[in-house]
């Protein structure tokens, strides 16, 4: 029964985190780096502790500086966010033998799912269908043509250790393996510290669909529908909504795709939040991709579809609390669509654009959420994330959540840094949008790009 939370984070999440802890009467602890000391969730936090300069390696990735400032402050618990640490089973464990409490899943569990080779063994064990790969870490090349050969072209190479959209190679013919073998094991290793790649047969225009879960220790286990992330750019998530469009996934499939999730989380143990992936065919197939083992991103939509305070209760199951409801008490409620506002130049390839913030115009209205760290005079620092606003829009229809969204962005306005908000304008107003006939593939394109842009 913790009291005290280190939130070893920054920006947006580290303020949405905050908020949780504040409703539910714990003590905060906020860190930064010497970049980060007039960020938001400084000001707002009970304490704070800079923790080292403003790259990130050495300070929110500094394991021996955030334990030193849990230790200074007394905070019981830590919990990671999202990015940085949260997906990292040897900061867990090291949270464990020193008596805090990482708010999250067990180090075992983080490790087992991160590894996407394991993984997908995990869901194959709990009779979740799987994506044609590799049977584990491919190692040498002739392996990787023999693998390839069988499966048949085009196939993905991807990083054990990946996540958020890095790692992943596309191959096309076995004369680009060599190339594509050597770059995505460098970039491994560079971000994830593990150069182990694996092989996937790419499926061709899926879509991208999350199933969120939530355990306790006691072994409940429910899962709160489904998001579809789709609409993705270079791996990276643009644009979000929950539930699927009806056109994309019948009730049926949906409930099937929930009750696969749950079973991957019983498989392995898993207690907290966690989002189980699936890639999902034309036909109404679905494969398991990958899990998170963390809050996400785009968690705000599923709490204001399904009613439930996800943060408030990944930090109520890790003290101790058994969940208060089953999966017959869950009820969906309305549409909702998240749209990242980052502050970049789609012009410039969506490169990222650093100054201060003046002018600042914020969207409100009734079924509008705004997730954010940002304020007048703020300056937007080079070195991390480049999100500024998650605008999310919740009405009782998809039509009437986009029509929200879209007053939500022409209300939206920033001086001092470019921002992707008439881009996100466009693809909102675009025809694979509004017919929902979107694919993974939909923003793959530079032309699809270039029409948007």
């Amino acid at each position: 029964m913790f009291e005290k939370v280190l939130i070893a984070n920054r920006g947006e999440i580290a303020v949405r985190i905050l908020r949780a802890c504040g409703e539910l009467g714990l003590g905060t602890v906020a860190i930064c780096s010497q970049a980060d000391k007039n960020a938001l969730h400084v000001q707002l936090a009970d304490r704070s502790v800079c923790v080292g300069p403003a790259p990130s390696a050495k300070s929110y990735l500094n394991m021996d500086a955030i334990l030193s400032a849990c230790k200074i402050t007394g905070a019981d618990a830590v919990h990671p966010g999202v990015g940085f640490l949260s997906e990292n089973a040897e900061f867990a464990e090291r949270c464990e033998e020193q008596g805090i409490c990482f708010i999250g899943p067990k180090a075992e569990v983080i490790r087992k799912m991160g590894d996407k080779a394991n993984a997908k063994r995990a869901a194959a064990a709990a009779g979740v269908p799987t994506i044609p790969g590799s049977p584990g870490v491919v190692r040498e090349q002739k392996e990787a043509e023999v693998c390839a050969q069988s499966m048949g072209y085009p196939v993905l190479i991807k990083a054990c250790a990946g996540g958020g959209g890095r790692g992943i190679r596309q191959v096309d013919c076995v004369g680009q393996l060599p190339e594509a073998l050597a770059v995505t094991r460098e970039e491994a290793l560079r971000f994830f510290g593990c150069g182990d790649v694996y092989l996937e047969k790419k499926l061709l225009h899926p879509r991208h669909v999350e199933v969120q879960i939530l355990a306790d220790s006691f072994g409940n286990v429910v899962y709160l529908g489904e998001r579809d992330c789709s609409l993705q750019r270079r791996h990276q998530k643009v644009l979000e909504e929950c539930p699927s469009p009806s056109t994309a996934l019948t009730d049926e499939v949906r409930r099937k795709m929930g009750e696969a999730a749950v079973r991957v989380a019983r498989q392995v143990g898993y207690t907290g939040v966690g989002t189980v992936e699936f890639l999902l065919d034309h036909d109404g197939s679905f494969y398991f991709m990958e899990m998170n083992t963390r809050i996400q991103v785009e968690h705000p939509i599923t709490e204001l579809v399904w009613g439930v305070d996800l943060v408030e209760w990944q930090i109520r199951v890790d003290r101790g609390e058994r969940l208060t409801f089953g999966q017959s008490d869950l009820l969906a409620r309305g549409h909702a669509i998240e749209c990242r506002i980052n502050a970049e130049t789609p012009e410039k390839n969506f490169a990222p654009s650093v100054g201060t913030l003046t002018n600042l115009r914020l969207p409100g209205g009734s079924g509008i959420r705004l997730d954010t760290a940002v304020y007048e005079g703020y300056s937007i620092p080079p070195y991390y994330d480049n999100l500024l606003v998650k605008l999310i829009a919740h009405a009782p229809t998809r039509e009437q959540a986009a029509a929200k969204m879209r007053q939500a962005i022409r209300e939206f306005s920033v001086s001092g840094v470019d921002t992707n908000a008439a881009f996100q304008m466009r693809l909102l107003q675009s025809e694979a949008f509004q017919s929902a006939r979107y694919d993974i593939c939909t923003l793959e394109s530079e032309e699809s790009i270039a029409a948007l842009v």
